[in-house]
């Protein structure tokens, strides 16, 4: 665990401080019964900007072997939608590469698998990498096989050996999270065939500046992405990005794909890309500073909601608890004195507490069965899907409060 003082991408020492949300526990850590005796760690979550490269990273690393190899909750396959996101990237790669059932497709932070299925349902060779053990366990029990362990150079040596080398290697919402990126892009290297392609799709952080999306910082996104930086971090390893696609899941994300130097032709949405980043302000500080004000005048906005509500006699509840929930709740300082319980479909997280706040979590049908006033929706990514599942709450008259952008009741 160590503060940060030179660019995770370039190695430079001009490190811009511009948001700082104070200290936070472990996000995908929800503790037992038993564990709420014990004390729970807090890091510092703070963002700054190389102004060399223009990456936007954290102060602060934790370790990774805390933050997913000890009791890790995060289940990627939870959702309709974001299944459904996973099985089209699957095909709409199998078709941009033309892949075929000799090709091999590694998938590293493959968590339980859901994209692996997808290419599998393509009729192609596939490998997972992933370092939560329990997670990989429910993958590797599911069909879908996976290598429990970080992807570094001796797991791709392995993997190569094994399986032969990899015609596409992807991370999706995985390439923020790494612990020293210059270790992982060897392994890549030794894993990738001379015409392979790297893909990885994250957030892109223009959105996160343009709809205040600030509960997506925590200490596994060690990383805040966007093309710039990306482009210059490639060419040091002696790759190109070539193509870069937009998808409005997680908030609006990007798709990045990255080959051998002149191996493939580069694409025009890489320089368009580039030219919209430079005209959104993204890596110009006074800009940056700004929008940290507004995240402070959104945590007032939100508590004020909350307090009148609670003034005015009315119960509220949460439902869904992601990781990113935990940054909302830990910043804004929601506790049991605010919302009376919080709920999941997640099984691994029922029946344990939220993060930091600890509010007792319980199954979707504790809000048929308790009916409060209001449930604060912390997955507000997939709120369409979620307000569709719980429609027989809000026939009963329940009412949702989104809180990204701006707090609203639904």
């Amino acid at each position: 665990m160590a503060h940060i003082t030179k660019c995770r991408f370039c190695n430079k020492t001009t490190l811009e401080p511009y948001l700082d949300l104070g200290f936070t526990p472990h996000a995908d850590r929800f503790p037992t019964l038993e564990q709420l005796e014990k004390p729970e760690l807090y890091h510092p979550l703070k963002v700054m900007m190389c102004k060399n490269c223009g990456l936007h990273q954290l102060s602060y690393t934790v370790d990774p072997k805390f933050l997913y190899q000890e009791d890790y909750l995060y289940e990627s396959s939870i959702t309709k939608t974001g299944v459904s996101h996973y099985h089209s990237f699957a095909e709409s790669v199998t078709k941009k590469f033309d892949l075929t059932k000799k090709d091999l497709v590694v998938d590293v932070g493959s968590n339980v698998g859901v994209l692996l299925k997808g290419f599998k349902n393509q009729d192609v060779k596939i490998l997972g990498v992933d370092p939560a053990k329990n997670i990989a366990a429910i993958a590797n029990k599911n069909g879908i096989r996976t290598i429990p362990d970080f992807f570094v150079s001796h797991v791709a040596q392995t993997a190569r050996k094994k399986y032969g080398p990899a015609k596409i290697i992807v991370g999706t919402n995985v390439f923020a999270h790494i612990f020293d990126h210059h270790i992982f892009m060897k392994a890549v290297k030794i894993l990738l065939a001379k015409d392979g392609v790297f893909i990885f799709e994250s957030p892109h952080l223009s959105h996160l500046i343009q709809n205040l999306e600030y509960d997506t910082i925590y200490h596994q996104h060690l990383l805040y992405l966007s093309l710039k930086p990306v482009v210059q971090f490639f060419k040091s390893h002696g790759m190109e990005v070539f193509d870069v696609e937009t998808y409005p899941i997680h908030g609006g994300s990007f798709r990045v794909f990255i080959g051998n130097r002149d191996v493939h032709k580069v694409q025009l949405s890489v320089a368009r890309m580039l030219k919209s980043e430079k005209k959104g302000g993204i890596y110009f500080i006074p800009k940056l500073k700004k929008f940290g004000k507004k995240v402070h005048q959104h945590r007032q906005k939100l508590m004020n909601l909350l307090t009148d509500l609670k003034r005015r006699g009315k119960k509220i509840a949460i439902v869904s608890t992601p990781a990113k929930g935990m940054t909302l709740l830990n910043f804004c300082r929601i506790g049991p004195e605010h919302v009376e319980f919080a709920t999941e479909k997640s099984k691994l997280k029922i029946g344990r507490f939220t993060s930091g706040t600890h509010i007792p979590i319980f199954p979707d049908s504790e809000l048929l069965k308790r009916k409060p006033d209001y449930a604060l929706l912390l997955a507000w990514n997939f709120a369409p899907e979620i307000m569709r599942g719980l429609s027989e709450y809000k026939k009963k008259g329940g009412k949702f409060i989104i809180p990204i952008p701006k707090p609203k009741i639904v």
